[in-house]
């Protein structure tokens, strides 16, 4: 009987050559990733001292520390975090990569995408990193295993297998294909599993596309995502791995949860109604809502791909007067390959403020709306109070979407503009 990914990675990481679904194990994560966040890795790096008596971690190559969020700092409060962290890093011997852009991002770019690779974070959306193979998983408070022991206790998932089948018409991203999935599968269908996307659109996507898709996995209520590693993603990684482990593909006869196949070719643009994540609705539906902020950023997207689109609608074009347009590259290297493609001068000429890569607008530490507020919005969660008031609303789409709701102040679908059909 074959096996999945999945089940190969966990397999090579508790030193069996077989686990199957529903087994308990104790794997050895490759990377440990956390930013610092308080109540989080602080209390981490106190609790595996004062109630564990560990002062070193084992293996501190394995581990690695972001500063994306309360960046810059706004408080001594916030700075003396930051503080923290960088100098349990320095004590410790593990990397703390600050101001370089968001984490998950970064930790692709610096390597920690390893095919192959089993990593644990405590923020689910971690699950990215699935899109070069590696198998990464959000653990939430479990994370503090990984300080004070190599081995993280776990359960085998079963994975659900997923073939994406179609084409995907013009205007419409890998944000849209995840919350389409969403739609037509259930946000709790996969709870607990591991989401194994395949099929023509997952091969045809960017890996760019693929980490969208890959990072929103715990709205389906898995564990996390993978996609086998092709030619894309070995291009991609090659010289950045940060260990060299042999690319896993799962087995002609792995045994699956379940199999769908979803078919995207009728797929249009969408946007994601609030109050919930799972609120899937064509984007048809809401044309012509008012709308007074736009956030083109987060660890879902802000990629290359979306500052491009952006600029594509936008170029030539002002933004309406009063709505807000935010942009923040997921990275401070995509930034920059932005500003070298010209990207951001068409962006700013349009009249859209551009901020340096931070987690801080996704969550509303920065651009906070005030109540009766409506944004179009790339960030990760449209629930009441995420990005300002409770009173405020969020509809999340994606970044053409975005663009174009912010020409008209109304959420506005982006194909007129990328035909040339727009005035």
């Amino acid at each position: 009987m074959g096996q999945t990914m999945t089940e190969k990675i966990l397999a090579r990481a508790c030193g069996r050559d077989t686990v199957r679904p529903g087994d308990e194990i104790l794997a050895k994560p490759d990377f440990v990733i956390a930013y610092d966040f308080p109540g989080y890795t602080d209390v981490f790096f106190k609790e595996a001292k004062e109630e564990f008596g560990v002062d070193k971690v084992v293996k501190p190559e394995r581990f690695v520390l972001f500063i994306d969020h309360m960046v810059p700092a706004t408080s001594p409060k916030e700075e003396e975090l930051h503080q923290v962290t960088r100098k349990w890093g320095a004590a410790q011997g593990v990397p703390v990569h600050e101001r370089e852009g968001i984490g998950h991002q970064v930790s692709a770019e610096l390597g920690y995408s390893t095919p192959g690779a089993f990593a644990v974070h405590f923020d689910g959306h971690v699950s990215q990193l699935g899109a070069f193979g590696t198998l990464a998983i959000g653990a939430r408070k479990g994370v503090l295993e990984a300080f004070v022991s190599e081995d993280l206790a776990i359960r085998v998932p079963a994975t659900v297998k997923v073939e994406v089948t179609g084409r995907l018409q013009p205007g419409v991203m890998a944000r849209d294909v995840f919350h389409h999935l969403v739609r037509v599968m259930g946000p709790a269908s996969c709870r607990f599993k591991v989401l194994e996307l395949c099929g023509p659109v997952i091969d045809e996507m960017s890996i760019e596309g693929r980490q969208t898709i890959c990072g929103q996995a715990m709205f389906l209520g898995a564990t996390t995502a993978i996609i086998a590693p092709d030619a894309k993603t070995l291009a991609y990684m090659k010289g950045r791995s940060k260990i060299e482990l042999p690319p896993v593909y799962s087995d002609a006869d792995a045994v699956y949860d379940r199999v769908l196949t979803v078919d995207v070719s009728a797929l249009e643009p969408i946007v994601v109604a609030p109050p919930s994540p799972a609120n899937t609705r064509d984007l048809a539906e809401y044309a012509g809502l008012p709308v007074h902020t736009g956030y083109l950023g987060s660890c879902a997207s802000g990629r290359l791909e979306d500052l491009r689109i952006a600029a594509q609608v936008l170029k030539g074009r002002k933004i309406k007067p009063g709505f807000q347009l935010h942009v923040v590259p997921t990275s401070q290297a995509i930034f920059s390959a932005a500003a070298s493609e010209g990207l951001i001068s068409i962006l700013v000429d349009a009249g859209a403020f551009i901020s340096s890569s931070s987690c801080d607008y996704c969550y509303g530490r920065i651009a906070t709306m005030s109540d009766g507020q409506r944004a179009v919005s790339t960030g990760t969660l449209n629930t009441p109070g995420r990005m300002g008031s409770p009173d405020s609303e969020i509809f999340i789409c994606n970044a053409a979407v975005v663009a174009a709701s912010a020409l008209e102040g109304c959420i506005a679908d982006p194909r007129p503009y990328l035909t040339g059909a727009a005035a």
